[in-house]
């Protein structure tokens, strides 16, 4: 396993750590498999979407506060439970493929970590999984 480490500035924020990932695969030594990529954060999440555009992920996060403003009527008296849902929408897990040690991301894709109860230090574990070897009489069986 592989632990990512990152510093959040802004309350409310999405770091692309594709690259990281791709780091972190080789340093697993995955041919193929899949990498699982966890958050162990109750108040921050990982997704996957566009990365060759900043708006996007600027449009997911606005959309989000709109969605579960800060403001809102909450029980939870820590004052940070819109980060509390904003997690549980996005999720703390993502799976990606690797075929031949390299992300099998579509064209425009990025795994984006997200924060909502920033700044913060968080991690990131990151699990190798790899697939069998298996020959072509293997999978004529």
């Amino acid at each position: 396993m592989v632990q990512l480490e990152l510093a959040t500035t802004e309350r409310s924020q999405a770091i692309d750590i594709t690259a990281k990932l791709k780091e972190a695969a080789s340093r697993l030594g995955i041919r193929d498999g899949v990498l699982h990529v966890f958050c162990p954060h109750t108040t921050a999440g990982l997704l996957i979407n566009e990365n060759a555009d900043p708006a996007v992920e600027a449009d997911i996060l606005a959309h989000l506060e709109r969605m579960v403003p800060w403001d809102g009527p909450w029980r939870h008296a820590e004052g940070n439970a819109a980060a509390h849902v904003k997690a549980s929408l996005v999720g703390q897990s993502v799976w990606v493929p690797v075929e031949h040690g390299r992300l099998q991301l579509g064209r425009w894709q990025g795994v984006f970590f997200c924060e909502f109860d920033g700044p913060r230090r968080r991690t990131v574990r990151v699990q190798a999984l790899e697939s069998p070897s298996l020959d072509e009489g293997a999978l004529r069986r």
